[in-house]
């Protein structure tokens, strides 16, 4: 386990933050607990602490002796984790601690995402505080809800900031110096259907779909992964037209910004046809595993026989809610003109919930272009309403422009490479981060985000590197110190 391996991990101050973090339970929406014991940690460093109107903290280290006149440091970090597990996994997020390891050079999770997202960018910035270094004033803002609402950032009240450079520590590739990311749009198919009785002459059937990578619907969303919702409703259509299975209720995926890595049906079956049902899954999971050959390598279909169901959905709705199932754009929409193989704007079919007469849908739209994101609101918008269902859109968020001639950016730059003898790459990512959040509403502010190496994010299979944690954070503290004076 990674306390075992704590006492050779280096910084010390780091991973110890981090394995405290770990034992915190910090669903987004539910950060309490986490909130608190940043209070304490504050507070027990002796440094002005305070939580804002939205619930996110502010822990202010004065300058040192000497270096009152460098701009102040803004190291900013969101407190709360996506919420993934694999079906076997019987982790409760809202009270167990994450079973963080250590398997070579990475630490993972047993079964769950392991928060590193952004776990480690906390537990950095909580290093920077206790740092026995002669600084200019730091600050770190620990935001709440970026996995869901955003709220954090959107709630940050600017008066209570005093910095002039935001550096935020939720990129997740060493080396990455991020200058822009994408803003975005949530939408939301929520209504009721009619059900109608199941005849005695039918069996009832779990069908479930699992083995997908999943990943982040920013990060991973070019790497053409199957979506588990997207499959479920293929799957659906094809045992529906055989067969005539019919729907009793569907569930996938837990957060519109993790692509869905696992979803499931209770189908109900004519018993006469069974044996066919069970056969036809068989050639689809076969169809599926060569149409995404090299990129999934274990899609699984399975059934498993269930209590027969009283009531399934209405044949023209299920028609209906497969169709637009089907229909709706998943995965890239358009790619960026002006940065190379940077997406411009995608959609993520998230969250799927139906049963019991209500269905729920969720998405998560990103784009770099607002022109575009129109243009996928209105295609997704048609696909939904020509199915007499139709979608509402909230929560728009401005895409965060690069700055070219950025100090910190060109400090940053020449830091790099002094202190880990490797050259920085200045990107562009399709994720949304906080920074381009707080960035519009404080435009003074000089921002750049990087972070440590952080793989297959919003996924169980989410994993640190270890390597990448002492450089980075030597790598923060030089650029830190050589901020030059105002």
């Amino acid at each position: 386990m990674l306390i075992d391996a704590l006492g050779s991990m280096q910084p010390q101050a780091v991973w110890q933050n981090f394995y405290d973090l770990t034992r915190i339970p910090r669903p987004s929406g539910r950060e309490d607990q986490v909130r608190d014991f940043l209070v304490r940690f504050g507070q027990g460093l002796g440094l002005d602490t305070q939580v804002d109107q939205a619930g996110n903290v502010i822990v202010r280290r004065l300058a040192a002796p000497g270096m009152e006149n460098r701009p102040g440091i803004i190291l900013q970090a969101h407190t709360d984790m996506v919420t993934q597990k694999n079906a076997a996994s019987t982790h409760d997020f809202a009270r167990d601690p994450i079973r963080a390891y250590v398997d070579g050079d990475w630490v993972k999770a047993d079964g769950t995402t392991l928060g590193a997202d952004d776990g480690i960018g906390v537990a950095i910035a909580m290093a920077v505080l206790q740092a026995h270094e002669p600084l200019g004033m730091v600050e770190a803002l620990f935001t709440v809800e970026e996995e869901s609402t955003m709220r954090g950032a959107v709630g940050v009240q600017p008066v209570m900031l005093k910095g002039d450079i935001l550096i935020n520590l939720d990129s997740e590739r060493l080396g990455d110096l991020t200058i822009s990311s994408a803003g975005g749009e949530g939408g939301t198919v929520n209504l009721t259907y009619q059900e109608e009785a199941v005849s005695v002459d039918m069996s009832g059937w779990k069908v479930s779909i699992t083995g997908l990578q999943g990943g982040h619907s920013g990060v991973d969303i070019d790497k053409g992964r199957a979506n588990a919702i997207k499959v479920l409703a293929r799957v659906f259509k094809e045992i529906s037209s055989a067969d005539g299975a019919r729907l009793n209720q569907a569930a996938g995926g837990n957060a519109r910004n993790a692509i869905p890595r696992e979803a499931f049906a209770v189908a109900v079956v004519t018993q006469s046809r069974v044996e066919a049902f069970k056969a036809h899954l068989v050639q689809i999971e076969a169809a599926l595993n060569r149409d995404y050959a090299g990129i999934e390598s274990n899609i699984r279909i399975q059934a498993e026989p269930v209590a027969l169901p009283n009531r399934v959905m209405e044949a023209n709705a299920q028609r209906a809610l497969l169709g637009a199932l089907d229909a709706s754009p998943q995965g890239v929409w358009s790619m960026s003109e002006s940065m190379p193989d940077t997406v411009s704007t995608s959609n993520n079919m998230g969250t799927i919930a139906v049963g019991d007469g209500r269905m729920e849908i969720g998405f998560l739209m990103r784009t770099s272009a607002n022109a575009e994101l129109d243009a996928l609101e209105h295609a997704l918008g048609d696909v939904w309403r020509s199915a007499g269902m139709p979608i509402s859109f909230s929560g728009r968020g401005p895409g965060w422009q690069p700055d070219m001639n950025s100090p910190i950016l060109a400090l940053m730059k020449t830091v790099y490479p002094e202190v880990t003898g490797k050259q920085a790459r200045v990107t562009s990512i399709h994720g949304g981060l906080e920074c381009g959040i707080i960035h519009a509403m404080i435009p003074r502010l000089d921002t750049i985000s990087i972070g440590p190496t952080v793989q297959n994010a919003h996924s169980p299979d989410e994993r640190l590197e270890i390597s990448s944690i002492k450089p980075f954070y030597d790598f923060l503290i030089e650029t830190i110190k050589r901020v030059p004076a105002k």
